[in-house]
């Protein structure tokens, strides 16, 4: 049995489907991502998405723009267009907060950022720990990542006390492999509901999506978009809204590549979080629930995959407990 046979819910204030965690609270299956969303205009396209339909914000201390995103938050609020129940609200512990007594720090600084008294989705970022400083990113005298062999299994234990206190209302886990997931299950109190991973059509997680669906853990599915703006990305290097293979099957459909891939997770019973800094593709990426992909196009797509990760962090392959040395 498989958390698929649970997404006929659908949000009432935007008709958005819901699927459920193994915990029986209801998450809407798209979102807007916010990672690299500029602070000088993430509030704006917030407030825009919300007006669109958005009810799910993807968030992370380490994106820099909390406070922003906060903003607009409020400002929906204070006008009547929401009310918080009607959002769902992640964002993620970073990784200079990994010690066990540490995580209620990094939630209750997001928090403080938002102006929020709780967040819907508290998710630990990496499994990899770094020291606790001032710094987000911490490095040795060479330069290297100043990491810690901090055990998530500690972290997790702080972040079933925040979820304890209702700090958060569910809490999951974000870039764990399989062999990490395993080992947590086996030592945890409280499962974790999402595991939020990079998958789009050159990465589509089969293995790994298969693995968390068995234990009923959801797949969260980032830079579904394949990340165009990564501040790493080199000349050259496949754009995956302009694969070929997908204008063909956007135009078989009437719609956009971007509609396609966003379609593609919602069909496998992801939750998507594709991140657009333009009004208009707020409404484009939105506008994927009045048509289903066949299975053979299914099928096709996934055929595309090449192990094509758009965030490997190779600068941190050394680093204890690093997720991508293992096929999933």
């Amino acid at each position: 049995v498989t958390s698929l046979k649970k997404i006929h819910f659908t949000c009432k204030m935007s008709g958005v489907p819901m699927i459920v965690f193994n915990n029986g609270n209801k998450m809407p299956m798209i979102g807007l991502g916010t990672w690299r969303a500029a602070t000088g205009v993430v509030t704006e396209i917030v407030k825009e998405a919300i007006n669109v339909g958005y009810r799910h914000f993807d968030c992370a201390l380490v994106y820099g723009n909390e406070k922003e995103i906060g903003d607009a938050i409020r400002a929906k609020i204070e006008d009547g267009t929401v009310k918080r129940e009607d959002l769902f609200i992640t964002s993620k512990l970073w990784n200079t907060y990994h010690k066990t007594e540490s995580v209620e720090k990094g939630i209750r600084r997001s928090l403080i950022n938002f102006g929020l008294d709780y967040l819907d989705l508290y998710l630990i970022h990496w499994p990899i720990a770094y020291q606790e400083t001032d710094d987000l990113f911490p490095v040795n005298a060479d330069g290297t990542p100043a990491a810690t062999d901090t055990d998530y299994l500690d972290t997790w234990k702080g972040m079933e006390a925040v979820f304890d206190k209702g700090l958060a209302k569910n809490i999951g886990i974000s870039n764990f492999n399989s062999e990490q997931i395993t080992r947590l299950l086996a030592n945890c109190r409280i499962k974790p509901v999402t595991n939020q991973v990079e998958c789009h059509p050159y990465l589509t997680q089969q293995k790994l999506s298969a693995f968390c669906k068995e234990r009923d853990i959801v797949i969260t599915a980032y830079a579904p978009l394949g990340s165009r703006d990564r501040p790493w990305a080199k000349p050259g290097e496949p754009i995956l809204l302009d694969n070929p293979q997908l204008i063909e099957i956007a135009k078989k459909y009437n719609k956009t590549t971007a509609q396609i891939v966003i379609r593609y997770q919602i069909n496998r019973g992801h939750v998507v979080i594709p991140k657009t800094s333009t009004k208009s593709r707020l409404t484009e990426n939105f506008s994927v629930f009045d048509f289903k992909l066949t299975e053979e196009d299914i099928a096709f797509i996934n055929g595309m995959d090449v192990g094509g990760r758009f965030v490997a962090i190779k600068d941190r392959a050394a680093c204890p407990n690093y997720p991508f040395n293992i096929p999933f």
